[in-house]
């Protein structure tokens, strides 16, 4: 079969493509921009990619279009698409009828950790002898790709709530009927299509509903989000995470006891920064038991498991400063991810440098939040450019602790002018933020290299 999918370089349409591919079939695929990485890892595999979305594609006949959901009614191809009267269908649609319906599947949904935790679980099964196969929204080191078929019959995919097409409001998890189902946490996100939480605790009560009596749920036990989802109906099995009623840890962030009721199950020693990293590996431990993989052989795998690219990652050092690199983007994650450096990095100070990106923050839905999020840096440098909203009058309540820059180079300039040896620079993004890191290190070392 020839597919041919529109919006092919986002993170999920680029790994349907990419498991449409090794499954056999023909895939071309057009976007907006056809940029890397996702446009180098496809052009890698071979996968054609047009820029653009021009109705002009319609010659290419292929037996079926997959519209990623950055697609709107009104883009000129899906408009021919549509006049022409062809087959179409969503990518998690896709997904679930073409390489789903024959697996176990393990989701992983969740306000924040849904890429970490998926891709811990899936290296716990892979290291377990288990082949599984798996599509995430980012690359684990140790796993290399963010997606693949796989040989077992178990699938790893991360559950997201965000809506599925232009034809498909639902959340994209609601069709994965998973047999095995994490929910690490939830909170309000995603202001462009959900009006508030009770909206979204709808979509993960909808996921709830398609899960079979014999599945499993492993559920955070500190959300109230989640407890009035559950609260709403629950047909399968539940297990909790982060109590003694269930599965807790003992120990510190990087060295820590796995417990089961109370009961020593493995431990864990790891580089990972953060209380939110141990709680991810807690939930993986939990849905990797579920598929029989015992819980001591599962902390081993994570003693040996080196992270996610962009989660907490180190980028460089230069001119004694340290620069990490993370995903952080609404205000819990960016809190959480300080919190986390704070206690790995005791000693020196943290310059968080920001950039409200994500839907939410653009909408200024979150703005509010942003001081408490950034209470533990020491100094917090926003990126304001392309916001309808003020973020320097967002930033007032950390008075000389917090700057706001709309240009991308004065805001460089800023942080290596202020910082100093010994201080751990925290790049937050859910974007490329115009290779920041890149021009930081930089900046850094021609300071060094000025001072002879």
């Amino acid at each position: 079969m020839h597919i041919h999918i529109l919006g092919i370089c986002g993170t999920f349409m680029g790994g349907v493509a990419a498991l449409a591919q090794s499954a056999g079939h023909r895939v071309t695929g057009c976007d907006q921009q056809v940029y890397p990485p996702m446009s180098e890892q496809l052009q890698a595999l071979g996968i054609e990619l047009i820029e653009g979305f021009d109705p002009s594609q319609l010659a290419l006949r292929p037996d079926l279009w997959v519209v990623g959901n950055a697609v709107s009614r009104g883009n000129p191809l899906l408009e021919a698409i549509l006049d022409a009267g062809q087959a179409y269908t969503s990518g998690p649609q896709w997904l679930a009828e073409h390489v789903l319906a024959r697996r176990w599947t393990l989701a992983v949904a969740g306000t924040h950790g849904k890429t970490t935790t998926s891709s811990m679980l899936a290296w716990i099964l892979q290291q377990a002898g288990r082949s599984p196969g798996f599509l995430i929204g980012g690359v684990a080191q140790d796993l290399g790709v963010s997606a693949s078929l796989g040989e077992g019959s178990l699938f790893v995919v991360e559950a997201d709530e965000y809506d599925t097409a232009f034809c498909d409001k639902r959340s994209k998890f609601v069709h994965y009927r998973p047999r095995t189902a994490v929910l690490n946490n939830l909170e309000y996100d995603h202001a462009d299509i959900f009006p508030d939480l009770a909206a979204i605790e709808t979509q993960f009560h909808h996921l709830v509903r398609t899960m079979a009596r014999s599945a499993r749920l492993v559920v955070a036990a500190d959300s109230a989000a989640l407890d009035r989802v559950l609260q709403r109906g629950c047909w399968s099995e539940v297990e909790r995470f982060g109590c003694a009623a269930g599965w807790s840890a003992e120990g510190d962030e990087q060295d820590f006891e796995v417990l089961r009721h109370g009961r020593r199950q493995g431990r864990v020693r790891w580089q990972l920064m953060g209380e939110h990293n141990r709680s991810n590996a807690l939930a993986a431990v939990a849905a990797a038991a579920h598929v029989g993989v015992e819980p001591a052989a599962a902390c081993d795998a994570l003693a040996r498991f080196q992270g996610v690219r962009r989660r907490m990652q180190w980028r460089g050092s230069a001119d004694g400063v340290e620069v990490f690199d993370d995903f952080a983007h609404h205000p819990t994650a960016i809190a959480t991810t300080i919190a986390g450096l704070r206690r790995a990095r005791a000693q020196g100070r943290i310059l968080a440098v920001f950039e409200p990106r994500s839907n939410t923050m653009k909408l200024g839905s979150m703005k509010q939040r942003l001081p408490e999020a950034l209470a533990q840096a020491d100094l917090s440098f926003g990126y304001a450019a392309g916001l309808d909203w003020d973020l320097a009058q967002a930033l007032a309540p950390l008075g000389e602790r917090a700057r706001s820059h709309r240009d991308l180079q004065a805001l460089v300039d800023d942080v290596a002018a202020l910082a100093r040896p010994g201080d751990h620079v925290l790049v937050m993004s859910n974007g490329g933020f115009g290779g920041i890191h890149q021009r930081l290190l930089d900046a850094l070392q021609r300071r060094a290299a000025a001072r002879g």
